[in-house]
């Protein structure tokens, strides 16, 4: 019988970072709060940036507090990055992926690479903040021209917690340089467009080693050395497809959060002209798999509204929204008119009146909206992915802090028509833990992690109610737009 071990997931979201820690055995799978913290990005006259030095130390606290473990495994969001110089030392704060640098700057990308010749090569959706259009941006910035490194979110912090350098394969792939046939660098692309592969360090890939905690951290966190960091799908939205409970492969999952990543997990990417129009994204697993997604702006809406309302109780929120018409009023989901923060009752409210719809007022009619919508467009990404990939769908899970919201779980159901799976809520950091429990000997293949999960786990499940009519003609009107 495998002794318990226990496994330090940093697990980075746009808004918060927390440290959990999971405790895995034969039969046995825990996981555990440590440490959480506020992710607040920083306006400064430059534009819009992460603190990063705070997640640093949020991180070395949440060490400090999961006490011993076997291993430490960081995931984060993706496209972002820091630059170093030559000494390893950080030019400036990361900048932010909503920050305005990228504006008009695709244009520009597509002028030397035609739109679908560079989708055909990387299969990245169209995205404004993607790294290759950030990078485009930086171009001529002093921050690059000094730069020796440029590392993404999790793997600067692994190189401050390990002294090494690497760069996470998961987590490459969103940058839009990555062939997702390959899984290596999209080198005709950044040739072509003058991005120095280079200032990349070598491409790990998740159970790859990724150092030892530096003496001085263990100084810091209290850690008894030698401790391992592992190397996970560091993209957050990798691990936790990782973590998806299913128990075949007729399966779509929409990870919720602060975004909706909604698709399927393939064996191939897809790389048809019909898919880059329906931007869909080929982003890379675990195993070689393909996370074949598309991305939907998700619980942003809600929390910029809550924000903006003063944080009412949400649970009462929610109750209220569930009395009122279901799609009275519904917004594009996915509208890039919704990316920035600030004032985002009055903008949906305004695209409601410009469509001619009834216009949401209270809070609960607004919140109905968002919700209605999401649920709309879960529904069409589900459907047009199983379409473009040819892969049947039986069941839809729902994983992340989106399944929390009981009444988001339920319209998803309604409006895709299939039974709704939802949990595990911390499932990033669960794929953060399992991985890192396969790379020591914890647990077994991708299948045998899945196994564990859906013993262990206690998901809820939501049925589809009532006639699906409604839904479908509202998802007509919605893209007749």
């Amino acid at each position: 019988m495998t002794a318990v071990r226990s496994y330090a997931a940093v697990d980075l979201g746009a808004s918060s970072g927390r440290v959990m820690v999971g405790r895995v055995g034969t039969d046995s799978l825990e996981l555990t709060e440590a440490h959480r913290f506020r992710n607040r990005p920083v306006r400064v006259p430059e534009g819009l940036r992460w603190d990063v030095l705070s997640l640093y130390a949020g991180v070395l606290d949440g060490l400090r507090a999961a006490g011993p473990v076997d291993s430490v495994g960081i995931d984060s969001w993706a496209v972002d990055y820091g630059l170093l110089d030559a000494d390893g030392a950080l030019l400036g704060n990361p900048v932010h992926y909503r920050d305005t640098r990228t504006e008009g700057v695709a244009e520009k990308v597509w002028a030397t690479v035609p739109a679908a010749e560079l989708y055909a090569a990387t299969g990245l959706q169209y995205a404004p903040f993607n790294t290759l259009y950030q990078l485009t941006a930086a171009r001529g910035t002093r921050e690059l021209r000094q730069a020796a490194r440029l590392l993404l979110i999790p793997d600067l912090l692994a190189y401050w917690l390990t002294g090494e350098q690497g760069t996470e394969l998961t987590n490459a792939s969103t940058t839009q340089l990555i062939d997702p046939r390959t899984g290596d660098w999209a080198y005709d692309v950044a040739e072509r467009l003058g991005v120095d592969l280079g200032l990349f360090a070598p491409l790990r890939r998740p159970g790859d080693p990724a150092g030892l905690l530096r003496a001085g951290v263990l100084e810091e966190t209290g850690l008894t050395g030698p401790v391992p960091v592992t190397t996970v799908g560091s993209h957050d939205t990798a691990s936790a497809v990782a973590a998806v409970p299913a128990t075949g492969e007729r399966f779509a999952y929409i990870c919720t959060g602060t975004w909706s990543l909604a698709g399927l997990e393939l064996a191939a990417p897809v790389l048809t002209e019909e898919s880059r129009a329906a931007n869909f994204t080929n982003e890379l697993g675990l195993d070689g798999t393909v996370r074949y997604l598309r991305n939907i702006m998700g619980l942003w809406l809600l929390q910029e509204c809550l924000r903006a309302w003063g944080e009412p109780d949400l649970g009462e929120l929610l109750r209220e929204a569930a009395g009122v018409p279901a799609l009275r009023s519904v917004v594009d989901a996915g509208d890039a008119a919704f990316l920035a923060p600030g004032r985002m009752p009055e903008r949906i409210a305004e695209a409601c009146r410009v469509s001619g719809q009834p216009v949401p007022v209270t809070p609960a009619e607004i919140t109905r909206c968002i919700l209605d919508s999401l649920a709309l467009a879960h529904r069409r990404a589900v459907e047009e992915a199983r379409r473009l990939a040819d892969h049947p769908v039986d069941v839809v899970h729902v994983v992340g802090g989106g399944t929390r919201n009981t009444l988001l779980c339920q319209l998803t159901a309604d409006a895709c028509g299939l039974p709704v799976v939802a949990g595990p809520t911390e499932a990033a950091a669960l794929g953060n833990v399992l991985v890192q429990a396969r790379a020591h000997g914890s647990v077994g293949d991708r299948a045998d992690m899945r196994r564990l999960l859906a013993r262990t786990q206690s998901p809820t499940r939501y049925e589809p109610r009532g006639d699906s009519g409604p839904w479908r003609e509202a998802a007509a009107r919605l893209a007749a737009r």
